[in-house]
């Protein structure tokens, strides 16, 4: 048997090897040691000669998917091997093989998959300056490719890891090898990687491997002709699902090209600013904009939904249709409750089509599908008469009477969750079945007949007749009564209290009973897997019908939502003027439980004003009032209504964000060098089209370099760029851009202060700030009272125009306050004698910089 296991066990290196035995999975050698301590599990021996043993472990195979759940999440890969055929008619040993890999990509079980987000696969090619992208969720058949090309390729190859958060990663030698210096240290953590093999990376093989898949003579129809480098991203997958699987996968019935450009785009800097999906520092759901908007009732749709959030729209046209749904059930109280009853009746479409491909669908499963399809046909007859043209084509969907009557009419109501212990198919259906069927229970009846002659042939009142899976039927009598045992009994097993006999009657009749059993869950078995095959045919259809059902429950979600919170319809427009009157963080206003939000109003974009500087105190609220901004675009974009009095958003093509800023020292960045490169990625990628976002830029450096970088920004995306730009900044002297630019506008986050405190009012109004109360918040952040009351007279000689180094009172505590400042410095190394009109400008500059 070792032999046996180490012969398998050669061919998957890089698996777990889960090695069938009877009722359990065991465990050897290495693999044992590991699963011991990832499971918790006891590590135990057999003997393997020579006075030594061989580490193994093991778990009953009943209970394997929790085990296997927990190995997959902590990034291990799993073969399992499986006895293929039946131990009765074995010769020697039993003949065992690997019939399915399981990888964190491949995962196919419901208690490992989370049902509210999508389990991807990815690979990645890069060949001749391209990046091939191809990424699958087997779980439901969406399989996808797009490339990637030009100086930006690899940012943009990891935004969209960022947006898809894949489980698992396939890449080429080469590309690892040329992107891994830039990969972010928040994507490394939760991604298994592996190599692609190297033949698959010629175009002829890759493609040969999809036609083969998809039964196609050329990839044209897929408008794959000018793409050679994603042709063989995507046979990466294929070929490796093939490895993995090894079983039919029907549902990967389609490839689709896509091109991130056709979305609103947002690197991965902004989707992590923003908090989409999750929050950006614990990166919990709660939190996240997905989490005020998700009153999804299904999983196609949670998964839908999410999909919309992180790929809003760009067409005007689509943005409405997308508008109309959420309106139209929006004003439809009634119909989004009989909504509400419907989406909670139906189960996983998706995955369930993909389990029925992959040929692991159980009766339950054909079940759920069933009662899914019944909740469909009493869809609300309102349904009939909607206007939207979204709705309209969602309530034409195809409803597969016929894959419900074939269900409805073969697999009975109390199916099992297993395939071959019977009770699958309804009496009725197929008369073998039947038949087997009534000499089963004429069996049951006849052993209670047998049971009750024996207890009176015998006058043991407490004779039993059982069964198990060692020695079949047995007559069970309790040690006290054994003198009354007559003599055509046989002894088979002796227990504590009772002994277990067989009569050659009972055991005639065995032999019967048991042969139709075995031969009635045969053929159920049989019966159930050509049920199978043939909904397999449907699967095209099972995944439209999901999709559409997906969709519905999305707009039913953001009308809920937009019902509930008192969102508006936004007006889209092709301009570039973004007006909102009233608008509201979605998620701060969501989360604040002891006040209520303020609202503040937009303008940008309009009379030419396309840049705002926005300028006040640190928890001013001008972080939030920027964030709301992007936020609100991206949800009008995706389609949803949003927090405000009203609004016209102009289309954006792009949203990016210089937000805040933490040391990436995994990557060997600085808070400086982040901020830079965020910043140098704005100002090459953006458009006229374009939304910025820059939250203090040039703060990890000098303050002459800070405002240097933090001017020369703006000016170059109000001279070169001409996007629309919120710019909040504590360095006031950059606010006299206004008088200079006419686009420039300065606002500011309003204060109210009295003689030792300060009021935060979050409210953002024309005019620029004069201080930054940075001593005030010190206070509220809880800084010892004397460190605050030096703060304070340091500030009052700075403002006085005195010396750090001058005054009695300013150099009290030396061992804090000894630095110089460095303007001051500057200023008295002058010659006044030689002073030109240029020295004089550049005194008064400096001179006001030390005042402010």
């Amino acid at each position: 048997m070792i032999e046996q296991y180490l012969q398998v066990k050669d061919q998957h290196q890089d698996c777990i090897l889960f090695f069938r035995l009877g009722d359990f999975y065991e465990m050897f050698f290495e693999d044992a040691k590991v699963a011991s301590r990832e499971l918790d599990i006891v590590l135990t021996g057999r003997d393997g000669g020579q006075e030594t043993k061989i580490p193994m472990c093991g778990i009953p195979y009943h209970s394997a998917n929790n085990y296997i759940a927990k190995l997959i999440n902590r990034g291990y890969r799993i073969a399992v091997c499986e006895q293929v055929e039946d131990p009765k008619s074995a010769k020697g040993i039993v003949k065992r093989e690997v019939t399915k890999i399981i990888t964190p990509g491949t995962v196919m079980d419901d208690n490992i998959l989370d049902e509210h987000q999508n389990n991807y696969l990815v690979a990645i090619v890069c060949d001749n300056a391209t990046n091939g992208f191809a990424y699958i969720d087997v779980s439901t058949g969406d399989f996808r490719v797009t490339e990637f090309s030009g100086e930006e390729r690899d940012l943009k190859l990891y935004s969209e890891l960022l947006r898809l958060t894949p489980a698992e990663v396939l890449i080429n030698v080469e590309s690892s090898l040329e992107l891994e210096w830039q990969k972010p240290a928040f994507l490394s953590e939760s991604m298994a990687v592996s190599n692609i093999p190297e033949d698959i990376l010629y175009y002829d093989r890759a493609k040969d491997i999809l036609t083969r898949h998809f039964a196609v003579h050329s990839l044209e129809s897929f408008g794959l002709k000018e793409y050679g480098t994603a042709v063989k991203a995507a046979a990466a997958i294929i070929s490796f699902l093939n490895k993995t699987q090894k079983s039919s996968l029907k549902q990967v019935q389609s490839l689709r090209l896509y091109d991130t450009g056709y979305y609103l785009e947002m690197d991965y800097y902004t989707r992590r600013n923003l908090e989409l999906t999750v929050t950006m520092r614990e990166s919990k759901r709660e939190g996240s904009l997905l989490a005020v908007l998700d009153g999804c009732r299904t999983s196609m749709g949670k998964r839908m939904l999410k999909k919309w959030i992180e790929q809003p729209l760009k067409k005007k046209k689509e943005i409405e249709r997308r508008l109309d749904g959420v309106q139209e059930l929006k004003e439809n109280l009634v119909l989004r409750d009989e909504l509400k009853v419907l989406l909670d009746n139906i189960y996983d479409l998706e995955r369930i089509a993909g389990k029925i491909g992959s040929d692991i669908a159980n009766p339950r499963d054909l079940l759920a599908l069933k009662n899914s399809l019944r909740a469909l046909h009493e869809m609300p007859d309102s349904f009939n008469d909607l206007h939207s043209d979204i709705l309209c084509e969602i309530a034409a969907m195809d409803k597969m009477q016929d894959l419900y009557d074939m269900i409805d009419h073969s697999i009975d109501e109390e199916a099992p969750l297993t395939l071959k212990e019977g009770n699958i198919i309804k009496t009725g259906y197929k008369n073998e079945i039947d038949e087997l069927k009534l000499l089963s229970e004429k069996g049951s009846a006849w052993l209670m007949d047998f049971e009750a002659r024996e207890k009176e042939r015998t006058g043991i009142k407490f004779l039993k007749v059982g069964f198990n899976k060692v020695f079949g039927y047995y007559i069970e009598v309790s040690k006290s009564n054994l003198s009354r045992v007559p003599a055509d009994y046989i002894r088979r097993q002796t227990l504590v209290n009772t002994e277990r006999f067989i009569s050659e009657e009972l055991k005639n009749y065995e032999d019967k009973i048991l042969g139709s059993r075995e031969r009635l869950y045969a053929v159920e078995y049989e019966e159930f897997l050509q049920i199978r095959n043939q909904l397999s045919e449907h699967i095209k259809r099972m995944l439209e019908t999901a999709q559409k059902i997906a969709v519905l429950d999305v707009l039913f979600s953001l009308a809920e939502t937009a019902y509930n919170n008192d969102y508006v319809r936004p007006v889209i427009s092709s301009s570039e003027a973004i007006e909102i009157k009233s608008g509201r963080h979605p998620v701060v206003e969501k989360n604040l439980t002891e006040s209520r939000f303020v609202p503040n109003d937009t303008r940008i974009g309009i009379d030419d004003t396309a840049f705002a500087i926005i300028t006040g105190p640190n928890m001013g609220g001008k972080s939030t009032y920027m964030r709301q901004i992007a936020l609100l675009i991206l949800m009008a974009q995706m389609g949803s209504f949003i927090p405000a009095a009203s609004a016209s958003i102009g289309i954006v093509d792009k949203i990016f964000t210089r937000v805040g800023a933490s040391d990436d020292l995994a990557a060997g960045y600085s808070t400086f060098m982040v901020e830079m490169v965020e910043v140098s990625n704005i100002l090459h990628n953006a458009t006229r089209k374009s939304l910025i976002i820059l939250d203090e830029i040039g703060r990890g450096t000098s303050t002459y370099d800070g405002m240097s970088i933090a001017r020369a920004v703006s000016e170059y995306i109000l001279e070169k760029i001409k996007a629309r730009t919120l710019f909040a900044t504590h360095y006031h002297e950059i606010t006299d851009l206004a008088d200079k630019y006419s686009q420039v506008i300065n606002l500011s986050v309003s204060v109210h202060e009295t003689e030792d405190t300060v009021v935060f009012l979050k409210k953002v109004l024309p005019g620029k700030a004069d201080k930054s109360y940075g001593i005030q918040v010190a206070r509220l952040a809880g800084l010892p009272l004397p460190v605050i009351e030096r703060a304070q007279a340091v500030l009052l000689g700075l403002e006085k125009g005195q010396s750090l180094v001058a005054g009695a009172d300013m150099v009290s505590q030396p061992s804090l306050f000894a630095p110089q400042n460095p303007i001051l410095s500057e200023l008295e190394e002058i010659n006044v004698n030689e002073l030109t009109p240029m020295d004089a400008i550049n005194i008064l500059f400096k001179w006001k910089q030390l005042l402010s």
